[in-house]
């Protein structure tokens, strides 16, 4: 039987999920619901129109509330807090939160509160039950992890690498250095930000910046806590990093 999932936060990562999901044809994973505050229609665009990945390979139509490609159907919804989705009501099991905003337990667990039987978060989470790389540890996962974080983009490069490693050689320390494309964060223009790197424009600059990546690793192997720290440099692209 497919998975019932509800997409919570329909920018980048909400919509390329819902995209590979589509593209590959999954049938067992069953997107039931997608919650955005941008309007049905514009988010439709979005999904068949991408800058970066080109058109989805398939027609979005909109009826109401609706987003329809071919035989698969999307109720929309626009709702700020999470515990009011219609969870229950959809029977969601697994509710993938991609706001970027809901990113820790506490309030990840709005979506159990609202229904749902699991969270899976796209984005490092504080306290989360769990922090999964998908072919490092995965199988660790139980039925008591409710709130589960699907790390970084860069945790998930990384700590591959690290594990073969560690289990091949060992790791005493390690440093990482990611060459990341620059993100939504970024301005196109010089513009104030907290980070004064970072304030300038993403698409004229290379700049050096912090990033929790390396650190994050030891959620992931427990074995290398406190082994490894890194840093990052946003390049003028709009994708791939390495």
């Amino acid at each position: 039987m497919a998975a019932r999932v509800a997409i919570n936060g329909f920018g980048r990562i909400g919509r390329l999920v819902l995209r590979s999901i589509i593209e590959h044809d999954r049938k067992d994973i069953e997107v039931v619901s997608i919650n955005d505050l941008g309007p049905v229609a514009t988010n439709a665009h979005l999904l068949q129109y991408d800058s970066v990945h080109g058109r989805l390979n398939q027609t979005v139509e909109v009826d109401g509330d609706t987003i329809i490609v071919g035989d698969r159907k999307f109720l929309c919804t626009a709702v700020r807090d999470p515990a009011d989705l219609p969870h229950a009501e959809l029977d969601i099991d697994i509710a993938m939160e991609c706001t970027g905003i809901f990113a820790d337990k506490e309030k990840a667990s709005a979506h159990l509160k609202a229904g749902a039987k699991r969270v899976l978060v796209s984005a490092p989470a504080t306290n989360a039950d769990k922090t999964i790389v998908f072919g490092v540890n995965h199988d660790t996962l139980t039925k008591d992890d409710l709130v589960v974080s699907n790390a970084s983009c860069t945790t998930n490069c990384l700590s591959p690498v690290a594990k073969v490693l560690n289990d091949t050689v060992g790791i005493k320390r390690g440093y990482m250095t990611t060459v990341h494309s620059y993100t939504g964060d970024q301005p196109t223009l010089d513009r104030m930000h907290k980070d004064l790197y970072r304030g300038r424009a993403a698409a004229m600059s290379m700049i050096p910046t912090s990033t929790g990546a390396a650190k994050a690793v030891g959620l992931v192997l427990p074995e290398l806590k406190g082994k490894l720290d890194g840093s990052a440099i946003r390049v003028p692209t709009p994708n791939v990093s390495m």
